[in-house]
């Protein structure tokens, strides 16, 4: 299974750009072994958008139809670390392919633009700047290979 991060925007250097690209990294030295071949994250330049609509079809425009796309909103489901764990690895066990997970544009996605089937997931209930979106949701996806793995990192 591939795992990517699609997100509005770009962060070109700095201390956020770092702690997604080392997530990241350790996400995919631990996936390899553990049947997720290829952890990665693609920015989506949407400055030429000029509605919420035109953002959500940028960013959502790599998606296959096949793929699992899950869409970061603040009306989606909150999971815990250890249901992020189980789900991922029900898609892998599944022989799913590809994961998505999207991250929109500052006033998020646009409703009525979103696939029909697009699982939508929050990371808690306070609006976060998308710099740390990022972060946090690389962060997930390696604690959640990290326990898969059998690794220290995560307690309960």
């Amino acid at each position: 299974m591939n795992i990517t991060i699609r997100a509005a925007g770009l962060i070109k250097s700095g201390p956020e750009r770092d702690l997604v690209d080392d997530y990241l990294n350790r996400a995919g030295l631990i996936g390899r072994n553990i049947g997720f071949a290829k952890i990665s994250e693609s920015q989506v330049d949407i400055r030429a958008a000029k509605t919420r609509t035109d953002e959500t079809r940028a960013v959502l425009a790599a998606a296959k139809p096949d793929d699992i796309l899950v869409v970061l909103d603040e009306g989606g489901k909150a999971l815990t670390s250890r249901q992020i764990t189980k789900q991922l690895a029900n898609w892998r066990d599944d022989g799913m392919g590809n994961l998505v997970f999207a991250i929109g544009g500052a006033d998020g996605f646009e409703p009525n633009a979103l696939p029909v089937g697009a699982v939508k997931w929050q990371l808690g209930k306070p609006t976060w700047p998308h710099k740390l979106v990022r972060v946090m949701l690389a962060e997930q996806i390696y604690r959640a290979l990290s326990i898969l793995a059998g690794t220290p990192y995560h307690r309960d």
